[in-house]
């Protein structure tokens, strides 16, 4: 099988660059009477050559010297001198190979090399500080823009990394939180109700196992998050008995729509422990997920008042809304509020 052999975009860049500047030397000079080609051939080849070769040499210069990881502050200062080197090496080269070829080729030609330098010394030391000027801001502003590109993308990875890392936190802390409440529920329900005590266990035997095998994945499907919600009151009403009651409504939600995990698990908790359970004859939690053009808004709603303290200093909430702000980055937030004595706790997701 052959190898493909492949230039890199440095060597396309030398050899494009300047065989566009010798072409264009070589049409001034085509536009001239008595126009030879060989001499013509000659200074386009020693010209793509030798100005390759200049640069080249300063290029490995520059990298020996790590100039490409300089910041421009830095890297400034260096380049001024460096151009001004090039200026000189560019107009002794040019002098030297123009002259010589004037000497093989033009008849006649008399001139002394000491002469010819000094009449065409300031132009060509003025044209190659411009074209090495021009070279070199073009070869460090690409470094620069690469190094700067590869930081950048470096940091998006790394605050990716470390955005995972603390959801995976999170929800570390959730799920110790979650069992600690469901234990105490069934402590609870052990001497006066055995029955509905082993119940309990089965229903958070299938929490745990639902819990455990999602594994480290922070989203999980509608579906999947509210047959969670289900299950867990289920739990609550052997406790709270007919003091619990639930409605749960869903309004045009698309398929396999995904939600952080235990969201709205840990909204109906907290409505339970700071509403249904404060409250003598106990109440109805109303659950909605309604998805509107371009957001989601889940509610759940509970009789009670609101103790703006306890509402948002559990751990649970302070859990959610910090999941939030990492999952959506300020695309999604949550509030609590009051309104006849119904307190609504709201989610809203934007660009669903």
């Amino acid at each position: 099988m052959k190898q493909h052999v492949t230039i890199s975009l440095y060597w396309k860049c030398q050899l494009i660059g300047w065989s566009v500047a010798a072409l264009y030397w070589g049409y001034t000079g085509y536009s001239k009477a008595g126009f030879n080609w060989l001499l013509g051939v000659l200074q386009f080849t020693t010209d793509v050559a030798v100005y390759i070769l200049i640069t080249h040499l300063y290029r490995c210069f520059a990298l020996k010297q790590g100039w490409q990881n300089l910041g421009i502050n830095k890297l400034l200062p260096r380049l001024i001198p460096a151009v001004v080197a090039l200026g000189l090496v560019y107009l002794f080269v040019t002098v030297l190979k123009v002259y010589f070829f004037r000497v093989w080729f033009q008849s006649g030609f008399s001139q002394s090399f000491g002469d010819f330098f000094d009449q065409y010394r300031d132009s060509i030391f003025v044209a190659g500080v411009r074209l090495m000027s021009i070279w070199l801001l073009a070869y460090h502003m690409y470094h620069y823009s690469r190094r700067e590109i590869n930081i950048a993308r470096e940091n998006a990875r790394l605050s990716v990394i470390t955005r995972d890392a603390q959801l995976s936190n999170l929800s570390a802390q959730l799920n110790p939180h979650f069992l600690f409440n469901s234990l105490n529920n069934i402590k609870a329900l052990i001497i006066d109700d055995p029955k509905s005590a082993r119940r309990a266990i089965d229903l958070l035997a299938d929490l745990l196992r639902n819990s455990l095998y999602s594994g480290d994945n922070q989203m999980i499907s509608v579906e999947e998050e509210l047959q969670l919600v289900k299950d867990y009151l289920e739990l609550e009403k052997l406790r709270l008995e007919e003091r619990l009651q639930y409605h749960i409504k869903t309004n045009n939600l698309p398929q396999n729509m995904a939600l952080p995990r235990l969201c709205i698990q840990t909204l109906v908790e907290n409505a339970i422990k700071h509403g249904i359970s404060q409250q003598k004859q106990g109440g109805l939690i109303s659950i909605k997920l309604d998805h509107e053009p371009n957001a989601l808004i889940i509610s759940v709603s509970n009789p009670g008042r609101l103790n703006p303290v306890k509402e948002n200093s559990g751990l649970g909430i302070r859990n959610l809304n910090e999941r939030l702000e990492l999952q959506y980055k300020g695309a999604a937030y949550f509030v609590i509020g009051e309104a006849n004595d119904i307190v609504t706790a709201t989610i809203k997701i934007s660009r669903v």
